[in-house]
Protein backbone atom coordinates (compact mmCIF):
# COMPACT_ATOMS: atom_id res chain seq x y z
CA UNK A 1 0.00 0.00 0.00
CA UNK A 2 2.45 2.57 0.95
CA UNK A 3 4.50 1.72 -1.81
CA UNK A 4 2.03 2.38 -4.41
CA UNK A 5 1.64 5.59 -2.36
CA UNK A 6 5.19 6.93 -2.66
CA UNK A 7 5.04 6.24 -6.58
CA UNK A 8 1.96 7.51 -7.07
CA UNK A 9 3.72 10.85 -5.51
CA UNK A 10 6.79 10.10 -7.28
CA UNK A 11 4.44 10.42 -10.88
CA UNK A 12 2.73 13.61 -9.49
CA UNK A 13 5.86 15.34 -8.34
CA UNK A 14 7.33 14.32 -12.45
CA UNK A 15 4.09 15.51 -14.03
CA UNK A 16 4.47 18.91 -12.07
CA UNK A 17 7.47 19.40 -13.11
CA UNK A 18 7.08 18.60 -16.71
CA UNK A 19 4.26 21.35 -16.11
CA UNK A 20 6.48 23.45 -14.88
CA UNK A 21 8.95 23.38 -17.66
CA UNK A 22 6.42 23.55 -20.05
CA UNK A 23 5.24 26.95 -18.27
CA UNK A 24 8.57 28.21 -18.67
CA UNK A 25 9.14 27.71 -22.58
CA UNK A 26 6.99 30.93 -22.35
CA UNK A 27 9.09 32.85 -20.31
CA UNK A 28 11.17 36.08 -21.78
CA UNK A 29 14.37 34.69 -20.83
CA UNK A 30 16.16 32.49 -23.55
CA UNK A 31 18.37 30.49 -20.83
CA UNK A 32 14.75 30.22 -18.76
CA UNK A 33 13.59 28.53 -22.16
CA UNK A 34 16.50 26.53 -22.71
CA UNK A 35 16.56 24.85 -19.27
CA UNK A 36 12.66 24.34 -19.89
CA UNK A 37 13.40 22.69 -22.79
CA UNK A 38 16.66 20.55 -21.59
CA UNK A 39 14.37 19.46 -18.92
CA UNK A 40 12.16 18.20 -21.17
CA UNK A 41 14.53 16.53 -23.30
CA UNK A 42 15.24 14.96 -20.38
CA UNK A 43 11.87 13.56 -19.39
CA UNK A 44 11.35 12.99 -22.89
CA UNK A 45 13.58 10.46 -23.22
CA UNK A 46 13.64 8.84 -19.98
CA UNK A 47 9.70 7.29 -19.68
CA UNK A 48 7.12 7.07 -21.70
CA UNK A 49 4.63 9.95 -21.50
CA UNK A 50 2.12 9.49 -23.97
CA UNK A 51 -1.34 9.89 -21.69
CA UNK A 52 -0.02 13.13 -20.13
CA UNK A 53 1.19 14.71 -23.67
CA UNK A 54 -1.74 13.83 -25.43
CA UNK A 55 -4.11 16.05 -23.26
CA UNK A 56 -1.04 18.43 -23.40
CA UNK A 57 0.08 18.27 -27.23
CA UNK A 58 -1.65 21.40 -28.38
CA UNK A 59 0.27 23.60 -25.80
CA UNK A 60 3.40 21.94 -26.24
CA UNK A 61 2.80 22.09 -30.37
CA UNK A 62 2.33 25.82 -29.53
CA UNK A 63 5.31 26.53 -26.81
CA UNK A 64 8.04 24.95 -28.98
CA UNK A 65 6.43 26.78 -32.12
CA UNK A 66 7.72 30.42 -30.28
CA UNK A 67 11.13 28.52 -29.56
CA UNK A 68 11.82 27.83 -33.45
CA UNK A 69 10.57 31.18 -34.20
CA UNK A 70 11.86 33.43 -32.07
CA UNK A 71 14.79 31.55 -30.55
CA UNK A 72 18.14 31.32 -31.81
CA UNK A 73 20.88 28.76 -32.03
CA UNK A 74 20.84 26.29 -29.07
CA UNK A 75 17.30 26.68 -28.16
CA UNK A 76 16.49 25.98 -31.52
CA UNK A 77 18.63 22.95 -31.41
CA UNK A 78 16.72 22.12 -28.73
CA UNK A 79 13.27 22.64 -29.71
CA UNK A 80 13.83 20.43 -32.64
CA UNK A 81 15.38 17.68 -30.52
CA UNK A 82 12.63 18.04 -27.98
CA UNK A 83 10.01 17.98 -30.82
CA UNK A 84 11.77 14.76 -32.38
CA UNK A 85 11.28 13.35 -28.76
CA UNK A 86 7.41 14.17 -28.62
CA UNK A 87 6.74 12.61 -31.90
CA UNK A 88 8.55 9.34 -30.97
CA UNK A 89 6.02 9.82 -27.62
CA UNK A 90 2.63 10.52 -29.83
CA UNK A 91 3.67 7.68 -32.58
CA UNK A 92 2.39 7.30 -36.03
CA UNK A 93 -1.25 8.21 -34.92
CA UNK A 94 -3.56 10.93 -35.94
CA UNK A 95 -2.19 12.90 -33.01
CA UNK A 96 1.67 12.63 -34.06
CA UNK A 97 0.77 13.89 -37.27
CA UNK A 98 -1.06 16.41 -35.80
CA UNK A 99 2.32 17.70 -33.91
CA UNK A 100 4.14 16.96 -36.98
CA UNK A 101 1.86 18.65 -39.59
CA UNK A 102 1.75 21.91 -37.52
CA UNK A 103 5.52 22.19 -37.26
CA UNK A 104 6.93 20.79 -40.26
CA UNK A 105 6.85 24.32 -42.10
CA UNK A 106 9.17 26.10 -39.14
CA UNK A 107 11.48 22.99 -39.36
CA UNK A 108 11.61 23.28 -43.37
CA UNK A 109 12.44 27.42 -42.52
CA UNK A 110 14.51 26.61 -40.03
CA UNK A 111 16.59 24.29 -42.06
CA UNK A 112 17.18 26.26 -44.96
CA UNK A 113 17.91 29.61 -43.38
CA UNK A 114 21.28 30.22 -43.83
CA UNK A 115 21.56 32.43 -41.40
CA UNK A 116 20.76 29.38 -38.47
CA UNK A 117 23.36 28.39 -36.56
CA UNK A 118 24.75 24.70 -38.06
CA UNK A 119 23.17 23.42 -34.46
CA UNK A 120 20.11 24.44 -35.24
CA UNK A 121 20.02 23.68 -38.93
CA UNK A 122 21.38 19.73 -38.01
CA UNK A 123 18.65 19.41 -35.74
CA UNK A 124 15.44 20.74 -37.61
CA UNK A 125 16.94 18.34 -40.49
CA UNK A 126 16.90 15.88 -37.75
CA UNK A 127 13.49 16.39 -36.41
CA UNK A 128 12.15 16.65 -40.17
CA UNK A 129 13.11 13.09 -40.71
CA UNK A 130 12.26 11.68 -37.51
CA UNK A 131 8.77 12.71 -37.22
CA UNK A 132 8.21 12.56 -40.99
CA UNK A 133 9.15 8.53 -40.54
CA UNK A 134 6.90 7.95 -37.57
CA UNK A 135 4.37 10.17 -38.20
CA UNK A 136 3.62 11.09 -41.90
CA UNK A 137 0.57 10.47 -43.13
CA UNK A 138 1.19 11.55 -46.48
CA UNK A 139 4.00 9.10 -48.18
CA UNK A 140 5.13 12.20 -50.10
Amino acid sequence: GSEAACEQGQEEEAEDRLKEHMDSLLDKSAKTRQAALQGLRLAFSSKTLSEFLLERRLTLTDSLEKCLKKGKGEEQALAGTVLTLLCLQMGSGQEGEEVFRSLKPLLVNVLTDSVASPGARQSCATALGMCCYIAAADLE
